[in-house]
């Protein structure tokens, strides 16, 4: 486990799970306050941190078989319930910590062939400041053949009945009993994402995002701002159950891998030529509120 600060800020990075945050938190006054769904202290997965990569790819792929430049692909599922393979690899794997400081961490992760037939190198730098987490995330193809590629991360947040979510979104794609995608329609009623966020009920793909999203509580000193303008693509988690919240930047929509060539590439999906990269970046800001 690494130890990040920066003023009111603590940080803690498990590595050896997916290179994945486990906790994040803001002291004010006498008061500590989680930002993420804060992991146990024996967490020994990504899905039980507060934060997770998602490289090289979001999400789903039905069936887990997809076709690229006429190649036919097949992935195993790999989270126990799901039939469909989610999230690609770095989730999965320790990452190696190339080089951390008081405030800052690099991580990296080397995948070999297998069954996700490329060699890529993945990369996170995790920057702590005063007011705000900077997360960068990188995928290199490092084969010589072209390789489809998408990123994303996956925070999780607490939750109750006062917390409100405030962004933009375009449209939303209703899912069917698999959580994948059926229908493109307008972000509106029940799909809306301007108001109460816990317990919705909701595991939808949104496009149009704004790139910014608000997170509000009245009983916390603060809004916590998540920040990736680069990206269009959102996805939200909110179980009927309520208590968390997933709410994810990610380059490309569910289930894109696996749609004709002509569609994957207005759907997010990036072909990385031999020794090209991507790289995704997400700001979770602490905005303080006037006393």
């Amino acid at each position: 486990m690494l130890e990040l600060t920066s003023g009111p800020l603590r940080m803690t990075v498990l590595p050896e799970w997916g290179g994945s945050i486990g906790r994040l938190k803001y002291r004010r006054d006498d008061e500590t306050f989680p930002l993420l769904r804060p992991a146990p202290d024996d967490a020994q997965h990504a899905l039980a941190c507060g934060c997770f990569p998602l490289v090289p790819f979001s999400n789903r792929i039905r069936g887990g078989t997809f076709v690229w430049q006429d190649r036919r692909i097949f992935l195993a599922p790999n989270m126990k319930g799901d039939p469909s393979p989610l999230h690609g690899q770095g989730w999965l794997v320790p990452w190696r910590v190339d080089s951390s400081g008081a405030d800052r961490a690099i991580l990296t992760y080397h995948h070999v062939a297998d069954e996700w037939p490329w060699d890529y190198a993945a990369r996170i730098d995790y920057h702590l400041h005063a007011d705000r987490l900077v997360a960068t995330l990188s995928c290199r193809n490092l084969s010589p053949d072209p390789m489809p590629c998408g990123l994303g991360f996956h925070p999780y947040f607490l939750c109750d009945a006062t917390t409100r979510l405030e962004t933009d979104v375009g449209h939303v794609w209703t899912v069917d009993e698999d959580v994948l995608p059926v229908e493109r329609i307008p972000a509106t009623g029940r799909f809306s994402l301007d108001g109460p966020v816990c317990g919705r009920d909701l595991d939808n793909g949104y496009d149009g995002w704004s790139g910014t999203a608000r997170i509000c509580e009245p009983g916390r000193p603060f809004d916590l701002i998540l920040s990736s303008p680069a990206v269009p693509y959102f996805q939200l988690y909110s179980p009927p159950g309520g208590g968390i919240f997933v709410a994810e930047p990610v380059t490309h929509a569910n289930d894109a891998l696996s749609r004709p060539d002509g569609e994957r590439a207005m759907l997010g999906i990036r072909a990385l030529g031999a020794g090209e990269e991507m790289t995704l970046s997400m700001d979770l800001i602490v905005e303080t509120k006037t006393r």
